[in-house]
């Protein structure tokens, strides 16, 4: 089947109001962005990815665009879509990218090549500005050809050390754009000749259905009809079923926890992204430790679990886990801060920054450093309250979503 390039999840303007954020964000930051909107009038945004559902990146334009369209602003979210083999190649080469080995086949590179040549006849040229996210669409910005609209690329993963065959592939169609975005400093590629990089962490929106305020006594009754016993303790990591984000290792240091605290109880809660083949082989292995233990339990978004449940458990837990070995920015890690959760988390590309500074002893390297945190900050009840509320107030100050569109539509501006 050839691909094709598709517009998904437009959202209409009328369903969010900017104004609605300046109890939360402040007028200042408000108001700069109405500033800039003004300026843009007319631009015409168009931001591409690989999938509309199941990650991080798809999850975020999910309300990133509505706000741009609040603001006045013409912007589209246009998706390729291509076969199961070309997204098995391009998950390898998003693994690759944050230091996995790599077999780079011609074949490979072939399929990969092939799918962003056609996406590129179909997209068309009808925008200003382009913005694509990851390496799946990377190579449409060379197939366009030269043109007078400004091309950026935003790069969501880690990809300081990567592997180097699939980094020599990737740099000549990535040193195509007119600008590129990572999240931290750390994180760029090495090698790139470019003139102008930008580093924008991403952000949550504190409006969205999964972060909106919720009644604790509603969280608490909904999982009690999900099976949670309510008079024991419940831990809870909220990511795709990807292997850098560790659920396995999640569930041993769960174990370890175990020995000394036998009513413990576990939820793992998980979305399957579109573009991700290799998650269902790791939910398959997640499924078959469940079966063995009562208190282990699965949530997937195949069995109906959306943005109201995360939000339910991650509100209603009493410590939420996110045991990453490898990170972009981990959104996860803000979305429990800003619900006054604790957070364990593995200290990985951008969680740090995430984390209010004076509690940066709760990011962890092993599984036992896992499980130790967990029973510190489950035996000191007021320590997790003073963390939660701290760890809120930086959230609201660093990574709420008006933040995120501010530091764009700069950059954007800038290009012009």
């Amino acid at each position: 089947m050839p691909p094709k390039v598709s517009v998904g999840r437009q959202i209409g303007a009328a369903s969010i109001n900017i104004d609605s954020y300046r109890p939360l964000v402040g007028d200042d930051l408000i108001d700069e962005l109405a500033a800039l909107a003004r300026g843009l009038k007319g631009v015409r945004i168009c931001h591409l990815n690989s999938t509309s559902f199941g990650g991080g990146v798809a999850e975020l334009l999910s309300r990133y665009l509505p706000l741009l369209q609040a603001l006045g602003l013409s912007a589209d979210w246009r998706i390729i879509h291509g076969s199961p083999a070309f997204f098995s190649v391009t998950k390898a080469f998003h693994n690759a990218l944050q230091g996995a080995q790599c077999d780079l086949t011609e074949e490979d590179r072939s399929i990969y090549l092939q799918v962003n040549e056609q996406s590129a006849k179909l997209i068309g040229r009808d925008y200003d500005v382009y913005i694509v996210h990851d390496p799946q669409p990377a190579a449409i910005r060379h197939y366009i050809g030269a043109n007078r609209e400004k091309w950026i690329w935003r790069c969501h993963i880690d990809s300081s050390s990567p592997a180097p065959n699939v980094s020599q592939f990737l740099k000549p169609f990535i040193e195509r754009y007119d600008a590129l975005v990572f999240t931290m400093a750390e994180f760029l590629l090495p090698g790139l000749q470019i003139k102008r990089v930008a580093f924008i962490p991403p952000a949550i929106d504190p409006l969205a259905t999964k972060n909106m305020e919720l009644p604790i006594d509603l969280c608490k009754r909904a999982m009690a009809d999900s099976g949670i016993d309510l008079a024991r303790p419940l831990l809870v990591q909220v990511s795709r079923f990807d292997p850098w984000k560790d659920p396995m290792g999640v569930i041993r240091a769960y174990r370890l926890v175990k020995e000394a605290l036998p009513g413990i109880q576990l939820a793992l809660i998980g979305g399957m992204a579109g573009d991700d083949p290799e998650g269902w082989n790791l939910l398959e292995q997640i499924e078959e430790e469940s079966a063995r233990d009562p208190d282990l339990f699965i949530f997937t978004n195949l069995g109906g679990v959306g943005s109201m449940e995360v939000n339910v458990f991650q509100r209603g837990c009493d410590l939420i886990i996110q045991k990453s070995i490898r990170e972009g920015f981990g959104l996860v890690v803000s979305e429990a801060l800003w619900k006054e959760k604790p957070v364990i988390a593995g200290r990985a590309g951008g969680i740090p920054m995430q984390f209010p500074e004076e509690y940066h002893r709760y990011l962890i390297d092993t599984v036992e450093e896992c499980a130790d945190r967990v029973l510190d900050l489950l035996n000191r009840p007021g320590e997790r309250g003073n963390f939660g509320r701290t760890g809120r107030e930086h959230v609201r100050r660093h990574f709420l979503l008006p933040r995120l569109l501010r530091d764009d539509l700069r950059l954007i501006k800038e290009l012009l």
